[in-house]
């Protein structure tokens, strides 16, 4: 799962946190995620026929990715407020 998370983080990082809001973000996450499935194609066979075929699977998928990045991206963001009102 490791190259999943790398490629979905070099993509992910095109994304606007701060004048986004989550509505948004999960939509340009989704799409991202599709791209970096595309990418691993070749190499995880098996990973992409299951987030293809496997729509619990893709949910699932989904939502932990974006989960866990919103959380940080909007920890880093309130962090970033937070040393600026200082």
């Amino acid at each position: 799962m490791i190259p999943l998370l790398k490629a979905f983080n070099d993509q992910f990082g095109n994304i606007d946190w701060k004048n986004n809001d989550k509505n948004t973000a999960r939509i340009e996450h989704d799409a991202a995620l599709q791209r970096v499935m595309i990418d691993l194609l070749a190499d995880h066979t098996e990973l992409f026929k299951q987030f293809s075929d496997n729509q619990s699977f893709k949910k699932w998928l989904g939502d932990t990715i974006f989960g866990v990045t919103y959380q940080q991206q909007a920890g880093q963001f309130l962090l970033t407020l937070s040393g600026s009102c200082s």
